[in-house]
């Protein structure tokens, strides 16, 4: 028995090597690291193994290295040849990076006849699969090839086997069932061949046969064509069709051209489809419809008042749109088409506030048709351009396809969700979005597919998206920016009053006399039940309501009126609660405003202290520029201990600031202003005011710097049940668009520096004592 020997060993994933084989091996550095061990310590010698996932291999193939260079990559690689099996023990340890480990040599076993006819078998089979693939310099080599181990080894070459085979002979150290296996696969691979080769035959003679009916068939269309008979391939009914059909000229001309290609082309040719598929989408496009739009300007607002409750900028803009077209029409000037004549509009605001919904009603309004194109997941520009005709299964572009199933050159799309375009190896959507949706280019949009000029610049384009930062500033910067920040609770009253509530009474078949929601009920579900800026969730505990009525009904025919005290029976107990007054109630918390992809929402910002190393630790799943935040307001405070009335020792610890609901991401820079007020707190041992929150950027020297989503964080506040809310006093022309009800409900105070905001926010000493 041959004693065991240590050696580095170089793990592949590809190829498996095999006794006897000489395979190049590009050098990572695990290889670098064994090549090299084995250079210095082994004469040359290592342990070459496959890498497997699932276990430790058993067998390896002790090799030598023949040769030490680079590849045409430039990258290095060594030449190693295989020299016999080995069995792998246990590991040793060794110089160098590489793994080392015990490899005993597998002793040649002796051959027997029954080996010697197994051998011989496998030769043939090995030589008539060679002489197939005409490799006679290949077959000259294993003609020579006596050892019937060498000869079973050299299966390691095989294109056919697949690894895993390979991997079983390097662990088969048994001659002779190496040879019963490599004849078993060899036959099954022979045989598939011969099926493959069969059926390439067959495709051959059918290909034959196609191609002189090909020639009968170009023989008989010159003969039809001396008798002066019709033309079999319908390329005459597109003739007429593009002759009859009211196109452009510019696609008239194209048309025509891809017409006389198709009377060119045979019926067999692939070319001959592609083009009758694109002369059927063009001749179906609209090129010369246009809906008249609407000049009763009054008419105009009427319906989206009634559609909409509130939305004043979107209506202002469109009614804006109708009285510029009305008054050019009146002095004779071209109304349609031209440079920048179209509406590109992007309504952003949170989920559930009609942005969707408006699309159809701007549509009633000026009297277009309408259609919807869906962009959240989008991540093939071919969906916005269109295909190259030359791909199998082309088609138009979305907005292509959105202009054919309006019917008209001149209808509302809605680019729905457009903040959620996203962008692989195929493109970027966005990017090509930049064309349709720029006033000064939309006119020559062109299609891929079609390859001709488009005119958009008619089309009135709504976008709507929910966080505008997602959105390329290439492409807002190309349209007309109106957000929508959400509803005040008197505003989702009336929408429930006057829209959702029929909605959802017509859908459960009541009428108002069966079922009353009585506005005190309203008003409750808005408060205590929601918390959000949309009416999605509101609608959907009206509907679990008049659900919940329908089922009494039908056992009693009493008419039901759902009160506010009623409400617990039909939707439970409420969900949202002040909580204001008791998350603040100990020093060290206070309330801050922020802006979600939902709108707007309160942030309680915890600190404390405890001994150990001076520091400053952050939880909560916060962004880097809410890190850097934190940074400055400890830094400030520290500056300015002294005029807060704060012991330095008590900075002189391990800090502590933490933003409840860690599993949500954070970020922002607005959150400055509310982390110095609660360290503050912490240090000077007196609470935040209940009722007040704060917003704003903050510097190093206590400067308040404006920030956005004014309105959606005073909506927030108002739904809080805050009373003061600091704002950044350069956000003070905000307030131009907040409600009026949120402005006489808040106590909105601008503030320029911080440590004004922390006097005023902080409870007063006497009250603070008297609370301990």
């Amino acid at each position: 028995m041959t004693e065991p020997t240590r050696l580095p060993v170089l793990f592949l994933t590809d190829p498996v090597v095999l006794p006897g084989m000489v395979v190049p091996v590009e050098l990572d550095d695990s290889a670098r690291a064994a090549i090299d061990a084995a250079r210095s310590t082994t004469d040359g010698k290592l342990l070459v193994a496959p890498r497997l996932d699932d276990r430790y291999p058993a067998y390896g193939v002790i090799a030598s290295i023949v040769q030490m260079g680079r590849l045409a990559t430039g990258e290095q690689a060594a030449v190693i040849k295989g020299e016999g099996r080995a069995h792998i023990g246990s590991g040793v340890s060794g110089p160098g990076a590489a793994l080392w480990v015990e490899a005993e040599p597998v002793d040649q076993a002796v051959i027997t006849d029954d080996t010697r006819a197994l051998a011989g078998e496998y030769k043939k089979l090995v030589l008539a699969m060679l002489q197939r693939r005409d490799a006679w310099q290949v077959i000259d080599s294993v003609n020579k090839l006596t050892d019937p181990s060498a000869l079973a080894d050299t299966a390691g070459y095989a294109s056919y086997l697949t690894d895993v085979q390979k991997r079983e002979l390097l662990e088969t150290p048994d001659v002779a069932e190496r040879l019963t296996a490599l004849i078993a696969w060899t036959k099954d691979h022979l045989a598939e061949v011969e099926v493959n080769d069969k059926i390439a035959g067959d495709v051959r003679d059918g290909m034959e046969k196609t191609q002189k009916e090909f020639l009968l068939r170009q023989q008989l269309a010159a003969i039809r064509k001396e008798l002066g008979e019709d033309e079999p391939d319908g390329a005459d009914d597109y003739r007429t069709r593009v002759e009859m059909a009211t196109l452009p000229d510019n696609v008239r001309e194209a048309a025509m051209r891809e017409v006389g290609r198709l009377e060119r082309s045979s019926d067999q040719s692939p070319e001959s489809g592609w083009i009758r598929t694109w002369l059927d989408t063009v001749l179906d496009l609209p090129w010369n419809e246009r809906t008249e739009d609407s000049t009763d300007i009054a008419a105009a607002r009427a319906v989206l008042d009634a559609d909409h409750h509130g939305l004043d900028d979107v209506k202002d803009r469109i009614v804006e749109y109708l009285a510029v077209r009305a008054r050019r029409a009146d002095r004779g000037l071209q109304v349609v088409g031209g440079r920048g004549s179209g509406a590109v509009m992007v309504l952003a605001g949170p989920p559930g506030v009609g942005k969707t919904s408006l699309g159809e009603s701007v549509a009633r309004a000026l009297g277009r048709k309408f259609v919807r194109v869906a962009l959240g997941g989008v991540r093939d520009e071919a969906e916005i351009r269109g295909h190259r005709r030359t791909y199998v299964g082309a088609l138009p572009g979305r907005i292509v396809r959105a202009i054919g199933e309006a019917g008209s050159m001149n209808p509302v799309v809605l680019l729905d969700e457009i903040d959620k375009v996203g962008s692989d190896y195929r493109g970027d959507p966005s990017a090509a979005l930049l064309e349709v949706l720029d006033p000064a280019q939309n006119h020559t949009f062109r299609d891929h597919y079609l390859d001709l000029d488009l005119d958009l610049s008619d089309v009135v384009f709504l976008a709507t998206a929910n966080v505008i930062e997602q959105i390329p500033a290439a492409l807002i910067d190309r349209m007309e920016l109106i957000t929508i920040d959400g509803y005040t609770e008197d505003d989702k009253v009336a929408i429930a009053r006057d829209y959702l509530l029929p909605r959802q009474a017509e859908r459960a078949a009541l009428t108002a006399e069966e079922v009353t929601v009585t506005d005190a009920a309203l008003h409750k579900i808005a408060a205590d039940y929601t918390r959000e800026p949309g009416v999605r969730q509101f609608e959907r505990l009206l509907a679990k309501a008049l659900r919940k009525a329908t089922t009494k009904l039908a056992a009693s025919s009493d008419a039901i009126v759902i009160d506010e005290p009623d409400l617990v029976g039909y939707l439970g107990r409420p969900r949202f609660t002040p909580e204001s007054h008791e998350r603040t109630e100990v020093p060290g918390v206070a309330t801050g405003l922020a802006v979600t992809g939902l709108g707007g929402d309160v942030l309680f910002i915890e600190a404390g202290s405890n001994e150990g190393k001076t520091g400053l630790a952050l939880t909560g799943q916060l962004g880097d520029v809410m890190k850097e935040s934190a940074q400055i307001a400890l830094s400030y405070v520290r500056a300015h201990a002294v005029e807060f009335g704060i012991e330095p020792a008590a900075l002189d610890r391990s800090i502590h600031v933490h933003v409840p609901a860690g599993a949500v991401q954070k970020d922002g820079p607005s959150a400055g202003v509310t982390m110095v007020t609660a360290l503050v707190s912490m240090a000077t041992g007196r609470p935040v005011r209940s009722d007040v929150g704060m917003t704003g950027e903050v510097t190093l020297n206590g400067r308040v710097l404006p920030i956005g989503g004014v309105k959606q964080k005073l909506l927030a506040a108002q739904r809080a049940g805050l009373k003061t809310v600091f704002i950044p006093a350069r956000n003070e022309p905000d307030l131009d668009d907040v409600p009026q009800e949120v402005k006489d409900a808040l106590d909105i105070r601008p503030m320029t520096d911080v440590a004004e905001i922390v006097a005023l926010a902080l409870e007063s000493q006497a009250v603070t004592e008297r609370a301990a």
